[in-house]
């Protein structure tokens, strides 16, 4: 959560702000190039009419908001190539469907040049390349069709803002080629594509699930309140540094807060599982209070119904509790911190590499990876040993639990980012002790919504379209015999940035208020209408930080009082 020290997500290149680090990581559908041992056929052909764009002309392709063009001097080969300008708005997907075989393998190439340019085929997969400089590349994926598949779509797209690619001999291999199918307009060049893991960035495009969720229970059981108000404030407060926006004593938290969390606790190595918190020193924050000043303002604070915990992890409190004996030093460490200040429990904001999925690991219900197990068991053994008013929060990234519509770790071919999705296990395993969730609507990339549609982060429909994912449920990489199930409202907050200092997404009080009224009333709705339906029972609003929203005369908190009363 730390800004100045401390984003999360990067914005896409072009659009950071003054801390964008902890990268945007892809979910791709693999590397640069995946294969799958295609059965050979002396029969194999072309199934693709002006892969060579040599017509001059675009046709029988299609392109996504007359994005795409045929231009000269930019060739692979022969005398034209595809252009596609993606824009803000569109990343100019180009696409033609062509009659295929069932239960037939074929291959699908093309040579690309620019910066994040993708290819694949619907409901199947995809591969991509963040940039090729100012050379041709090629992209190679291979597929297998249905037992009554008779048609594929196969498509080539950029990114959004990252400007005009180009593509060119563009072929579908394949045994039985139709006899009226024109071959290629040349014989591309034989090399083969790039094998390394490109490095993270933005999650390519890939095709929604095909029917629409089905409707997920929430819990059976009354989840935990933690004695929270019906509508509830979070807020994080710098407890162990400073930056821009200064230090602020606990005893001068306005009382619109109704949860604190200090940050951070911070392991003493990534896989020590040995969390320890030191207050802000004197020479870095020169009005800081006295630890024993600082107890009790913390006790003066619970007095008064507030809850204050220890928040574990940021951008560089990276934990990874791989062994039983880190799970065992996780649970003793933070218990000592709990009770040297007499906190009411914990926040796990856990980012960067600290939650991955092992290859194979992929039913959230019943992970196997050792970093997902073991802090399970440590976040159960520590609800137990303080029982049932202990409050736990979590504040993942978009990353981590809403990309699990579309990818969960690594994927079934494997290739994919392996922390896609994988809060999801945790927050599955937790949800009958978690008291709440509220995941950081900032900083983030574009994500799919149950609409099928990419949200960015800017207004209000971003929000709605996070959150309503986790009051609904959905299925996880697209499977929908394998329902990731609602959270109830009440254990649900909205995370936002205070200021646009703190974070990227900002969004105005009047962006607030938008959201909170289609959320919690159904009305006021953008774009996105929910599917949950309202929820006047949602929870309230989570904020990076504290601190933030003082710098900034206090917009965000006095915004959630006059919104709530």
């Amino acid at each position: 959560m730390r800004m100045s020290a401390r984003p999360s997500h990067a914005a896409p290149p072009g659009r950071r702000l003054l801390a964008a680090s902890t990268a945007w990581a892809v979910a791709a559908a693999g590397a640069a190039a995946l294969t799958f041992g295609l059965a050979s056929s002396a029969t194999a052909g072309e199934f693709l009419t002006n892969g060579g764009f040599e017509s001059g002309s675009i046709a029988p392709w299609s392109c996504t908001g007359n994005t795409g063009s045929v231009v000269t001097g930019q060739a692979h080969t022969g005398t034209y190539a595809l252009a596609g300008a993606a824009s803000a708005s569109d990343n100019a997907q180009c696409s033609q469907t062509v009659t295929v075989a069932p239960n037939t393998a074929y291959t699908l190439s093309a040579w690309v040049k620019g910066a994040y340019v993708y290819l694949g085929v619907d409901g199947g997969t995809s591969t991509w390349t963040p940039s090729t400089g100012s050379a041709y590349q090629k992209l190679t994926v291979s597929f297998t069709t249905g037992a009554s598949q008779t048609s594929a779509t196969v498509w080539t797209h950029g990114w959004y803002g990252q400007g005009t690619y180009y593509a060119d001999d563009v072929s579908l291999d394949g045994p039985g080629a139709p006899a009226s199918s024109a071959p290629p307009t040349s014989q591309p060049p034989t090399s083969q594509p790039p094998t390394s893991q490109p490095p993270t960035s933005q999650p390519p495009t890939s095709q929604p699930p095909t029917s629409q969720p089905p409707t997920s229970q929430p819990p059976t059981t009354q989840p935990p309140g933690g004695g929270l108000p019906t509508h509830a404030l979070v807020g994080y407060l710098h407890a162990s540094f400073a930056n821009g926006a200064g230090y602020t004593r606990m005893a001068d938290v306005p009382d619109s807060w109704d949860v604190i969390d200090l940050s951070f606790g911070e392991p003493t190595s990534v896989t020590s599982g040995d969390i320890r918190f030191n207050r802000c020193s004197a020479s870095e924050c020169p009005n800081v209070e006295s630890d024993a000043d600082f107890k009790a303002a913390i006790a003066a604070k619970q007095a008064q119904g507030k809850k204050v915990l220890i928040s574990i992890g940021g951008q560089n409190g990276q934990v990874q509790l791989t062994t039983t004996a880190a799970r065992d030093t996780f649970v003793s460490s933070v218990s000592a911190i709990i009770d040297k200040w007499g906190l009411n429990g914990l926040d796990i904001d856990f980012e960067g590499h600290s939650l991955s999925l092992n290859t194979g690991d992929t039913d959230f219900k019943n992970p196997t990876s050792p970093v997902i197990v073991n802090l399970i068991s440590a976040l159960k053994t520590l609800k137990a040993k303080y029982g049932q008013n202990f409050v736990l929060t979590m504040a993942p990234e978009t990353f981590f639990v809403q990309l699990g519509y579309q990818y969960y770790g690594s994927g079934p071919w494997g290739g994919q980012d392996p922390r896609a999705g994988a809060y999801l296990p945790v927050i599955y395993a937790l949800r009958n002790d978690l008291t709440l969730l509220h995941v950081q609507d900032y900083n983030s990339g574009s994500i799919m919504g149950l609409d099928n549609q990419y949200h960015s982060m800017g207004g209000a429909d971003f929000h709605i379209a996070m959150t309503d994912m986790l009051l609904k449920g959905f299925p996880v990489a697209g499977n929908t015999a394998n329902m990731f199930p609602a959270l109830a409202p009440s254990q649900v907050a909205i995370g936002m940035p205070a200021t646009t200092n703190a974070g990227n997404g900002y969004v105005a009080p009047t962006e607030v208020n938008k959201a909170l009224d289609c959320l919690t009333k159904g009305t006021n709705c953008g774009s996105y209408v929910p599917k949950a339906g309202p929820q006047p029972g949602l929870r309230g609003l989570m904020t990076w930080s504290v601190n933030w929203d003082q710098f900034g005369g206090r917009e965000f908190s006095k915004n959630f009082d006059a919104y709530f009363g």
